[in-house]
């Protein structure tokens, strides 16, 4: 039994490994300039130390909230497109009516001008 996770742990072990090589060679052969721009903070492209009361456009919130949901639902799919060949005609309508509600609301908020940027 344990001889089935003998893949899963090389794949650990090469992907460590293959990570801390390449984080090295960028650390030694990278440029080092550092300035004042670089070592400023970023959040959102707008300075983080000033007014808290300021306005900013909640777009990009909202865009990005709407990505999460649509590429999560989206993630769903994954392991139902595995056992496409083994699962039953309920299962397939069970899908189909899940992905009709995903259009439903991608629709909406298209209608709704959510995915809009001026």
């Amino acid at each position: 039994m344990l001889s089935e996770y003998l893949p899963v742990l090389m794949f650990l072990i090469v992907a460590t490994a293959l990570g801390v090589v390449l984080m090295t060679v960028g650390w030694l052969l990278g440029p080092r300039r550092p300035d004042a721009e670089k070592s400023s903070p970023y959040e959102c492209g707008f300075e983080a130390f000033e007014d808290a009361r300021m306005k900013f456009d909640v777009r990009y919130y909202l865009i990005a909230i709407l990505f999460i949901i649509f590429d999560l639902e989206i993630a769903f799919l994954f392991p139902w497109a595995l056992v496409f060949r083994d699962i039953g005609m309920i299962s397939i309508m069970a899908m189909a009516l899940f992905l009709g509600i995903l259009v439903v609301g991608f629709a909406y908020e298209w209608k709704k001008g959510a995915l809009e940027w001026e």
